[in-house]
């Protein structure tokens, strides 16, 4: 399968029809890439550092008309998408979500962020229940993640569990914490046998200095990509082969001692 990560700062309105025109035009270079799936930034639909008015102002629900939008795109392009949003759910909550559609346009899954970093994102959202889903996409089991999350080796360990070979990763991740990319996103690929996509934005929104530096972790060790630091489109192609390797080398998810583990 052959994945296409879009780096990006989104439109300079925040709005959500101008950011679904930008996924549309992505969707059209990353299927001329040979892309099979587009994923796009943490609250890519909006913009990340918008405070909580407006966070509630444009919030949706996950079969909402931004992303029956989404479903038309990934269904003119034949392309499966990801991207984040602000999700309004039952009593006016606010999640901070992501979605994953596949190239039909119909909606294979929906995460809702688990780990809240800081005042920013408790301002604004609730945290989600931490459900550790997969979703079928191209012979892949998928799971999901949003940011913070995939800094927690439980979140990452638990989609491993469930059967994920691939970890969907929207994030909004700013200066000075480059090491997620360099080593974290790396290691929770090798250690739990499976690849980890992680698209981030760039650009300055308020005081956030995006940094940059999306990547594909290889469940052999490294990054199969890693962007600079500012807009672009990468490409990784993920070979089963090298899964199966990976999954040979590594006996950490067989060698799990859970009984001496002090949660």
């Amino acid at each position: 399968m052959r994945l296409a990560l879009w780096q990006t700062a989104g439109a300079p309105s925040n709005a959500p029809a101008d950011n679904l025109a930008l996924l549309d035009a992505a969707a059209a270079k990353a299927v001329a890439g040979g892309a099979d799936l587009l994923l796009a930034p943490e609250m890519f639909l909006t913009g990340y550092n918008i405070g909580r008015e407006a966070a509630l102002a444009t919030a949706e629900g996950a079969d909402g008309p931004s992303a029956r939008r989404a479903g038309e795109i990934a269904r003119t392009h034949g392309i499966g998408l990801c991207y984040g949003y602000p999700e309004l759910a039952n009593g006016g909550v606010v999640y901070n979500s992501c979605l994953l559609i596949g190239r039909n346009g119909e909606t294979l899954l929906n995460f809702r962020k688990t780990h809240l970093f800081g005042d920013l994102d408790r301002a604004m959202f609730a945290p989600g229940e931490g459900s550790a889903e997969v979703a079928r996409f191209e012979g892949y089991k998928v799971g999901m993640l949003i940011c913070y999350d995939v800094e927690f080796p439980e979140a990452v360990r638990a989609l491993a569990l469930a059967g994920a070979d691939l970890v969907l990763v929207p994030t909004a991740n700013m200066k000075p914490y480059d090491a997620v990319s360099h080593f974290v996103v790396p290691a929770r690929a090798f250690e739990n046998e499976l690849f980890v996509a992680y698209a981030n934005r760039c650009g300055i929104e308020g005081e956030l200095d995006y940094m940059g530096l999306s990547c594909v972790g290889d469940p052999n060790g490294g990054n199969l990509v890693l962007g600079g630091e500012g807009e672009e489109l990468l490409f990784a192609d993920l070979d089963p082969a090298r899964l199966k390797a990976g999954r040979a080398m590594n006996t950490h998810l067989r060698d799990r001692r859970p009984e001496t583990y002090a949660v």
